[in-house]
């Protein structure tokens, strides 16, 4: 298969882009499938309401089909036809964060099929912001299901040259829409349980929702490194967003992390391994190691959850196969920032 890759600016749709625009919702209506960009990460999308795209997005992402994909949709209204029914919850929560970062779960309508859901009876819906996926979803018909559109387990691309290395060839088009803006995917909050839970951390954080809802309880293994506990959210059991080399999160003062690390990075260079550090505006420089990369500052973590992802696949590119972090509080989006690099390091953690 020949993948067709457009650039398009977000902030300048204009008759070029709407007409392959145009193409992408043909493709998606004739049950192919577009990589295309959110504000959170890159998604690859088919037609949810068909159950061969979503046999497809699975073959080519190699991807578990027990877990069920996300359907994005570019209206409020669309909400009640793909819900079987739609709590207060749903929206309230849509008022304050739709279009956006928000991934809900409801009981799924009929016209979502089983192979979108993972076999489940529930469907996990958003409301993108990005203007790209906005027009894209509304020329696909509507309803596209799409996860993040890498090969499953590796890092969520945050830039389409990610998307081409891991589907070129899979897929019928990539729209190349430049650097998302967040950086990790959405946060899910489940509404068929009595109090709303959050599976998955996200931009949205638990905060924000509780000025939203007067109840807001978290599952506990999304930042917790006790691998043997089981997570509520069918995909999050799987080792997620890990580049190819080994990363090991380390826990403690900054004295003794720098210790640490550096101490551990030059035993790996002596055997012969090419050694990256994950490191902070602030210790960038402290760092010895083959590569070390800086994802932002501790003062405004939002550049952490936007560069983590980069930084991975970057690593990946210099071919580095041993990697540290530092670890990172789990308030607010920091919670999302830990929950992603536990998952990256397969709960690898050193406290020091």
């Amino acid at each position: 298969m020949d993948t067709q890759v457009v650039v398009i600016d977000e902030n300048n749709i204009d008759e070029k882009a709407k007409e392959a625009l145009k193409k992408a919702g043909q493709i998606l209506l004739d049950g192919g499938l577009v990589a295309f960009p959110t504000e959170t990460v890159y998604g690859l999308g088919g037609d949810g309401r068909n159950p061969d795209s979503s046999k497809k997005i699975y073959a080519a992402k190699g991807r578990p089909s027990d877990n069920p994909l996300i359907v994005h949709i570019w209206q409020v209204e669309d909400l009640y036809k793909v819900a079987s029914d739609v709590p207060e919850a749903a929206i309230k929560l849509a008022k304050a964060f739709w279009p956006g970062p928000l991934t809900m779960i409801l009981n799924k309508s009929d016209l979502i099929p089983l192979e979108t859901t993972g076999g489940l009876e529930t469907v996990a819906v958003r409301m993108p912001s990005n203007k790209i996926a906005a027009a894209m979803i509304k020329e696909g018909g509507g309803f596209i299901a799409a996860p993040s559109a890498n090969t499953s387990g590796r890092p969520s691309p945050t830039m389409a040259k990610y998307c081409i290395e891991d589907l070129d060839g899979k897929v019928e088009m990539i729209i190349d829409g430049g650097q998302v803006g967040i950086g990790l995917e959405s946060t899910i909050v489940d509404l068929t349980v009595d109090v709303p839970m959050i599976l998955r951390p996200g931009y949205i954080t638990y905060e924000m929702l509780k000025e939203v809802l007067p109840e807001v309880s978290i599952d506990k293994t999304i930042i917790d490194s006790n691998s043997k506990l089981k997570p509520k959210a069918p995909g999050m059991k799987y080792r997620h967003y890990a580049p190819k080399g080994e990363l090991t999160i380390v826990e403690g003062s900054q004295e003794h992390v720098l210790k640490y690390i550096n101490e551990h990075a030059a035993k790996m260079q002596e055997q012969g391994h090419k050694v990256g550090v994950i490191a902070t505006d602030a210790t960038a420089t402290f760092y010895k190691a083959d590569v070390v990369k800086s994802v932002g500052s501790r003062e405004d973590e939002r550049s952490v959850a936007h560069g983590l992802f980069r930084i991975l696949r970057e690593f990946d590119d210099e071919d580095v196969d041993v990697m540290y972090s530092e670890s990172f509080d789990t308030n607010g989006i920091g919670q999302a920032i830990m929950n992603r690099l536990l998952k990256a390091a397969g709960q690898h953690v050193e406290h020091v």
